[in-house]
């Protein structure tokens, strides 16, 4: 037989005709899977995407006529470690002459927000709800989070970040820049939040919740890690209270503001429980927990003796992390899954996305 270059030669895939939309809606039904793949899988435990998750980005006021966008511009920021990764400072988007006292936005940018967010928002859920219950998985645990903090751009080698800058600010040329939103807030900004917003809203204080959260591969599930929530119990030892596979995220929506002072993170997630544990896994599990010693000066606060951040050549700490959590409810925050109707849905949305917009998207200059 002769010899056919690589370039030159076909695949047989090629002679089947193109999937219709038809075609490929149950195909997708029948093999989509709630763990995910390993391109979707941070290794180290601590990001997981299912494999359907929505991952989007728009900026509130810049394009949809509901803000003045002719002062819009973006800004460099010191964040040391994306400097020392990058060689180069991040920007963030901003107005020129923003008036926090002053400033209004058009309209109701909460609604806008609601109204782009929600068909997302019902596709992640309901694609997430069939496959938990096709799979009959259920100990599982869904529920939207919103994180406030800045939306940072970094170029690319495809994109020169100070091209950029100097050309007029749009979503188009803001979408071809790679994005990471980042937490770090001043501690000025919670204790307002617990001081003046909470009393305001009307939520009640519930708990303070001391956490020591323990990271774990497992062997036997390469594509996820196991979450070991533990307390302090006397004599300083941790004791372990509950065990989740890692969330996995469904939905992700970033939304910058720039006529606020933060930007806005909704994401759609579910836990999952690890049911059916047999002895030996809790055991093998048990024996990292109780091998941890508290040290306040390493990252995290727990640190393990040599050879002892392993157990039964299956299980291996992978993070660790201690968390301080005030809790605080009331009866429109604390909701419960059932039947609703879709207008319910979008009003309950656009309710507590109004909450948002009005109490939590305001601090201090933090990024200079």
């Amino acid at each position: 037989m002769a010899y056919i270059p690589p370039h030159k030669r076909h695949s047989k895939d090629s002679e089947m005709p193109t999937p219709t939309p038809e075609f490929l809606v149950p195909q997708f039904k029948r093999n989509v899977q709630l763990r995910a793949p390993k391109s979707n899988a941070d290794r180290s435990g601590k990001i997981i995407y299912s494999n359907y998750a929505i991952n989007r980005w728009f900026a509130l006021g810049l394009d949809d006529g509901n803000g003045d966008t002719s002062d819009a511009h973006l800004k460099p920021v010191s964040v040391e470690f994306i400097e020392r990764k990058t060689g180069e400072k991040p920007v963030i988007l901003v107005k020129s002459n923003f008036d926090k006292e002053n400033n209004e936005v058009k309209g109701c940018p909460w609604s806008s927000i609601a109204e782009k967010v929600l068909p997302d928002l019902l596709s992640s859920f309901e694609i997430a709800r069939a496959e938990t219950e096709n799979l009959d998985l259920k100990e599982v645990k869904p529920g939207m989070v919103a994180r406030f903090g800045k939306i940072l751009f970094h170029g690319s080698p495809s994109v020169n970040l100070e091209s950029v800058r100097k050309d007029c600010v749009t979503e188009t040329t803001l979408r071809n820049l790679k994005r990471s939103f980042y937490t770090s807030l001043p501690a000025s900004y919670t204790a307002n939040i617990m001081a003046n917003v909470a009393p305001k809203i009307g939520v009640d204080f519930t708990e303070v919740k001391d956490t020591y959260h323990v990271k774990l591969s497992d062997t036997t599930r390469p594509d996820s890690t196991i979450s070991c929530k533990c307390s302090v119990v006397d004599f300083k030892r941790l004791q372990l209270y509950k065990v989740e596979l890692n969330p996995v995220r469904d939905m992700v929506v970033d939304i910058s503001c720039p006529d606020m002072d933060l930007d806005l993170r909704l994401m759609l997630c579910h836990k999952r429980i690890l049911t059916s544990p047999t002895e030996d896994e809790i055991q093998c599990i048990r024996n990292l927990i109780d091998s941890a010693v508290l040290d306040p000066d390493v990252k995290g606060g727990l640190r393990w003796p040599l050879g002892k951040a392993s157990s039964g050549n299956r299980f291996n700490v992978v993070g660790v992390w201690h968390t301080m959590a005030t809790a605080y409810q009331n009866s429109s925050l604390r909701l419960k899954e059932q039947e609703v109707e879709t207008n319910v849905i979008s009003n309950m949305l656009k309710d507590t996305l109004s909450l948002i917009w009005q109490h939590f998207l305001r601090c201090e200059p933090f990024l200079t």
